[in-house]
């Protein structure tokens, strides 16, 4: 559906080194970093992208906004939580674990990152 997510991000290299480890923990490679600074993580299916505000004002998170990355299995979701908390994140919502949702049980794990964007790891049971 998505060909590509980009999020702003105040400390590029700061931002880069916490998604390297919690993208790293979900079996990705690490971040490439294009001659205007920006940072991207390419996948099969689309790209991960962060970038200096072209407007030069401050990232800021959207209120309201998450952006989610599949795990493979609940201690990938784990390993991802760690890492994030390892390396600049930040704990938000509930702590990792089994939520009933609207498409049945779900494994989560919610942070933000250095620059409060929210995310979270997800895996489906069942």
């Amino acid at each position: 559906m998505f060909s590509h997510i980009m999020i702003g991000a105040n400390d590029v290299e700061e931002s880069k080194a916490f998604y390297d480890a919690i993208l790293g923990a979900l079996g990705h490679k690490p971040g490439v970093i294009d001659p205007k600074g920006r940072c991207f993580y390419f996948t099969d299916n689309g790209v991960f992208a962060l970038s200096k505000p072209i407007d030069n004002e401050p990232a800021t998170h959207g209120n309201g906004s998450t952006i989610g990355f599949v795990a493979q299995n609940p201690e990938m979701a784990d390993a991802w939580h760690a890492a994030g908390l390892a390396n600049g994140g930040t704990e938000c919502e509930d702590p990792p674990g089994v939520r009933e949702g609207t498409i049945g049980k779900l494994y989560l794990a919610y942070l933000r990152d250095p620059s409060g964007n929210k995310i979270c790891a997800l895996h489906k049971i069942g």
